[in-house]
């Protein structure tokens, strides 16, 4: 996977190169956004009929008779999108793994997509479950590269004086070493991936270097991303809010500085995704140290880029023709044996609906696991509210991952707090049981009894149910609650071999064995600061 030595990328690197570049993308960047279309719908259609055409003579094209689809699909685009989604049946990962991907993998030549697919992304979302190997496409790749460059353009249109390109953009991304499972396939993080297929001429923009980010050992790769960067004009960074704080943390340590913006004063802004940002925001404030950095929030996940953070709004923009279909069921009926299917030519506003993908790399009405909540349709922009099985109802609560997100922002507001990474499941004792949550703060609470008494009452304000479980004397008890010492999910985390990269904590575990793993984990390394206990009365909403 070596590259031949060319002068391109010199040249490129040179500063007046990068200064006519840098005013040549943000010109372009303002002429898309003041051109952009608002049909929505039609492009999804148009999407939907161009993935049908090209993958209608693959293995699966042929057991879902894509040749029927597109010619019955010439009526209308909703008798394109109808007859889609009458052919071709929503799977999950497992099932969609199991019918068509696990016998032939590790090479995967015209079964869900045409031709060979180069690369597996490997991901199990969060450190929960088996490991899933989502294929990845040359038009894969071409799609992700096409939506990061739209979300810098976008942010680039907002700032007319924005210098992105004359500096140098951060990946704090995984290991690029990639493993090699068959000629010509390669698997491993995503970020891995990417990073391998920049172009050698955009080098001179990006950091770190290949060799860089080939290192395997996390914590010796943070150190030494943390001394080369210093010395580097850092526009834009992107990763992980969780690892960026880490990194954050011993930039600051080894630098003596007081704030990223003063190791780096050419930073604009800061990219972040994969979970939930508002318990993470108090902690970028007061660690970034200046308001001229943005933070812009994107929404990628393995299977495609699904969506950006819209600067105006603040809501997610969504990709509409990005080589994704998109389709959307509501949360409550997927139970059903056969839910409601929505896509943007049916969708509602206010509705939490359940993702489902149809992608340039041959996953088709894919079930991801996320969920969305359109907040409007003209342009489409939406929320992020959770994961389909980061649930809560143990005991008939019915908590999602976005309020408990919520409620975790609250609390830290009120209590003077930040948080660094949190956990909550049920714990089975007692009359009924209770929940426990395990935080970790950035900055500890004035009072944890305070922080939990407003975690516990701004629960039971967004959730009806919670609240009518915590009634005095009838239902749940005040929820247990465990301050963790800083760096305590990270030693956890190393334990399980997922330090770095793209892991996440998982946040909730409905089923509580995870939840009193990570209790013993953190009790047995003497990682708990403060407890309390369950119990308690209900606690007046503020």
């Amino acid at each position: 996977m070596s590259r031949a030595l060319s002068p391109l990328p010199w040249i490129a690197g040179l500063p007046p190169i990068k200064a006519v570049v840098n005013r040549a993308i943000r010109a372009a960047a303002r002429v898309s956004e003041s051109s952009r279309t608002v049909d929505a719908a039609s492009a999804q259609a148009g999407q939907l009929n161009r993935l049908l055409s090209k993958a209608r003579r693959t293995r699966f094209g042929r057991d879902h008779l894509f040749e029927t689809i597109l010619r019955e699909g010439k009526a209308s685009q909703d008798r394109l999108v109808e007859t889609f989604q009458r052919s071709v049946p929503l799977r999950t990962y497992e099932q969609f793994w199991n019918d068509y991907l696990a016998e032939p993998y590790p090479t995967l030549r015209d079964v869900t997509w045409p031709g060979l697919i180069p690369y597996f992304a490997l991901t199990s979302g969060t450190t929960q479950g088996t490991t899933k190997y989502i294929p990845v496409s040359r038009e894969m790749l071409a799609s992700n590269r096409a939506a990061a460059w739209s979300m810098v353009g976008s942010f680039m249109a907002s700032r007319p004086d924005s210098r992105i390109f004359e500096g140098k953009i951060f990946f704090l991304g995984g290991s690029t070493d990639l493993e090699t499972p068959a000629p010509g396939v390669h698997q491993g993080d995503l970020s891995a991936i990417a990073s391998l297929e920049v172009s050698d001429i955009l080098r001179p923009y990006t950091f770190p270097p290949i060799d860089l980010a080939h290192e395997t050992d996390w914590d010796r790769k943070l150190s030494t991303l943390v001394d080369q960067s210093r010395m580097e004009p850092i526009t834009l960074i992107s990763g992980v809010p969780s690892w960026l704080l880490m990194f954050f943390e011993r930039l600051l340590e080894r630098s003596g500085a007081r704030s990223v913006a003063e190791v780096w004063p050419t930073l604009e802004v800061v990219v972040h995704g994969g979970v939930k940002f508002d318990p993470y925001r108090p902690a970028f404030d007061r660690i970034l140290g200046s308001d001229r950095i943005a933070l812009q929030e994107t929404y990628p996940c393995s299977e495609g880029f699904i969506a950006y953070g819209d600067q105006a709004t603040g809501l997610l923009r969504l990709l509409e023709r990005n080589g994704l279909f998109f389709e959307f069921v509501p949360v409550d009926e997927l139970d059903r044996p056969d839910p409601s299917r929505h896509w943007l030519g049916n969708v509602q506003v206010g509705v939490n609906y359940a993702i489902v993908l149809s992608t340039c790399a041959g996953m088709w009405a894919h079930l991801v696991g996320d969920t969305v909540r359109f907040e409007s349709l003209d342009p489409p922009l939406l929320s992020f509210t959770g994961r389909t099985k980061y649930t809560l109802s143990a005991f008939g609560e019915h908590l999602i991952s976005e309020e408990i997100e919520a409620a975790m922002a609250f609390a830290a507001e009120q209590s003077g707090a930040a948080v660094q990474e949190w956990h909550a499941g049920p714990v089975f004792e007692g009359a009924l049981g209770h929940h426990h949550f395990l935080v970790e703060f950035s900055t500890p609470p004035t009072s944890l009894d305070s922080f939990r008494s407003a975690l516990d009452a701004d629960l039971s304000r967004r959730n009806a149910d919670y609240a009518a479980h915590r009634v005095e004397g009838v239902g749940l008890p005040m929820p247990a609650l465990s301050s963790v010492c800083p760096g305590a999910f990270n030693d956890w985390m190393r334990s399980r071999g997922k330090l770095g990269g793209q892991h996440k904590v998982p946040r909730m575990d409905g089923t509580g064995q995870l939840t009193a793993e990570l209790a013993e984990f953190f009790r047995d390394s003497g990682a708990v600061r403060d407890d309390r206990a369950v119990g308690g009365a209900m606690t007046p909403p503020y």
